[in-house]
């Protein structure tokens, strides 16, 4: 049985949780926020598209400090490979959260610029902070589209990371993020032998 918190051979179901929900939200807000500025005036999601993408972008914010707290309060599993590799994820891992942050806090900065807050869904508001002008908040625009671009451009070497870690060398780093241990893979190699 899958345990809730980490451990220094696998992650637990909270961490895994997570880490799936966030990647396919980030993908889907992505083609979402590309999709938006193919959008004329009088097309019907003009309006519906960008209330969506604020939506779920405050959603996921508050989801991404959870996930820091919860990293910062949990152990992290060893990390596998070569030194330079774990240097690298290391630093791969602290540039997502970096990432991550400042997409996402560009993100409420810009339909908060005229001092109007984000309603998510009807059920609370977040309220504006500051006001820029049409100058900072363009600026603000370009480099959310930009650092949007990075975290998927980031998400997409992670991916392969962790795909050269299955297929080449054959350790767990993409099982444990799927649930599996190192005591699972140990046991279920040790069954296939028998």
């Amino acid at each position: 049985m899958m345990q809730l918190r980490n451990h220094a051979t696998s992650y637990g179901w909270v961490t895994i949780t997570i880490h799936w929900l966030m990647a396919l939200t980030i993908f889907a807000m992505f083609g979402l926020g590309l999709w938006m500025r193919t959008l004329g005036y009088y097309d019907s999601w003009y309006h519906h598209a960008p209330e969506l993408h604020k939506s779920i972008g405050i959603l996921l914010l508050l989801i991404l400090i959870f996930r820091l707290i919860w990293r910062i309060i949990n152990t992290r599993p060893d990390l596998m490979g070569e030194p330079w590799e774990q240097i690298i994820a290391l630093l791969v891992h602290r540039m997502h959260y970096l990432l991550l942050f400042a997409v996402l806090l560009t993100g409420y900065l810009i339909p908060t610029a005229e001092g109007v807050g984000i309603d998510v869904f009807g059920w609370f508001t977040i309220p504006a902070l500051l006001s820029f002008s049409k100058e900072i908040t363009d600026f603000i625009g370009l480099a959310h589209f930009y650092i949007a671009w990075g975290v998927i451009a980031l998400a997409g070497a992670h991916a392969a990371a962790a795909l050269k870690h299955h297929v080449i060398d054959k350790d767990i780093t993409l099982l444990r993020m799927l649930g599996v241990s190192r005591e699972t893979k140990e046991k279920s190699n040790k069954s296939g032998a028998t």
